[in-house]
């Protein structure tokens, strides 16, 4: 009889799934695979015990532990993992959704497009009952490096209040202000670029 578990495991370079087959018994050993994360950023899992440590840092590597708790590395494929787990796969998380709004120089205020685009980043917020909300405030370069962070952080916070506003519960969302140190379009100092005058809001 096998028992089969799907964990997540989160290290410094993000979130890795994996999954953990756990044997009784009647079966040979536990079988730990990891599996690739949507958005394509690496992963690591260690396996450890008393007879050694394998570490698993590429997609569909696996580490089998014998009932002695030796521990063998193997790889499987995506097909392979589909076929045998179907129902298994079918309990991952979606991908996280990412959005971008924008705003008008130097104020917290919603381009018109954005306040616009605001309807499908609820639409798509609202489709995750009781998921995580990180809206993240940038800045472009123009004005002084304390007024772009300040700035930042008010441009995360407005778009955390029109979301609480539509009914989200105040400990779903983050809002963290990052200034001018992450541009989507490099620039000189005192260069105004409207792309970089944003709230980047992550849903997962």
């Amino acid at each position: 009889m096998t028992a089969t578990f799907a964990l997540p495991h989160r290290a410094r370079l993000g979130a890795a799934l994996a999954f953990f087959f756990l044997l009784s018994a009647c079966a040979p050993a536990t079988r730990i695979t990891l599996l690739p994360q949507a958005s394509g950023a690496p992963s690591a899992v260690v396996v450890s015990n008393s007879q050694g440590v394998q570490v698993l840092a590429q997609p569909y590597a696996v580490a089998e532990v014998s009932r002695s708790g030796s521990i063998g590395l193997a790889t499987t494929t995506a097909e392979a993992v589909r076929e045998r787990h179907p129902q298994l796969l079918g309990l991952q998380p979606p991908a996280p959704q990412r959005f971008v709004l924008q705003f008008e120089p130097g104020s917290s205020l919603l381009t018109a497009e954005s306040q616009a685009l605001l309807v499908e980043v609820i639409a798509g917020a609202q489709a995750r009952a009781g998921g995580e909300i990180v809206i993240t405030g940038h800045t472009d370069r123009q004005g002084s490096l304390d007024a772009n962070d300040s700035l930042s952080l008010e441009r995360a916070q407005a778009v955390r209040t029109l979301m609480i506003e539509r009914g989200f519960a105040p400990e779903r969302i983050d809002a963290v202000g990052r200034g001018e140190r992450e541009p989507v379009v490099a620039t000189e100092d005192e260069v105004v670029e409207p792309r970089n005058r944003r709230a980047e809001v992550l849903v997962r």
